[in-house]
């Protein structure tokens, strides 16, 4: 009996992996309308093309991770990457065909004065920290550069973004501590952005 429950654990979880292994290649190979960088470049006109590509890349890699993190909502570390999935939403049809196909599940974009609960949104930007980290081989508690998501908003000068530094003490005054989110005693604000994380929103069930 216990035998039997073993192996169908072991094998839901191989499932599960390939699942995801297959759900990775559908977003690494999805193509996004043109509509999005359109929109990207029209609301921050002094990004340049490469820099619009960098928050397309910002935009995947959101999708990688909620990939990962299967069902559990993650917080959006980056207000260039919400401005293009709030574009990408609009497209109603191909949004809900990518979810499905991509994420096996739509996507629910969750600002954060409607999550839950502070606490909530604090487990959503430690995750979306957590898998960031993990898709860019960075150590969440000891990292020695910011992950993409974390990064793309100071890296691009956005005006309205979010922006994070490794270095606590010596960080931006307007910033958010990101060194503080990989530790064990996490930190105290997650998307309401009233403590050391932020994240406007979040996608999820």
């Amino acid at each position: 009996m216990v035998l039997g429950v073993i192996v169908m654990l072991v094998g839901w979880a191989f499932v599960t992996h390939l699942q995801r292994q297959q759900r990775q290649r559908r977003i690494e190979q999805f193509r996004f309308p043109d509509a999005i960088v359109n929109k990207v470049s029209q609301a921050y006109p002094h990004l340049g093309e490469g820099e619009v590509g960098r928050v397309m890349d910002g935009l995947r890699d959101y999708f990688l991770v909620c990939n990962l993190a299967g069902r559990r909502m993650v917080a959006m570390p980056s207000q260039a990457v919400d401005l293009a999935w709030h574009e990408f939403i609009l497209h109603t049809r191909l949004y809900q065909l990518f979810c499905r196909r991509s994420l096996g599940r739509f996507l629910h974009h969750t600002p954060a004065e409607a999550m839950r609960s502070p606490t909530q949104a604090q487990e959503g930007i430690k995750r979306a920290w957590r898998v960031s980290c993990l898709r860019e081989g960075i150590n969440p508690r000891s990292p020695s550069r910011l992950p993409l998501l974390f990064a793309l908003d100071d890296e691009l000068n956005i005006p309205d973004g979010f922006r994070y530094s490794l270095d606590c003490k010596r960080g931006k005054g307007d910033g958010y501590c990101a060194g503080h989110i990989g530790c064990s005693s996490g930190c105290g604000g997650g998307c309401t952005g009233d403590s050391g994380c932020s994240g406007g929103c979040g996608g999820g069930d």
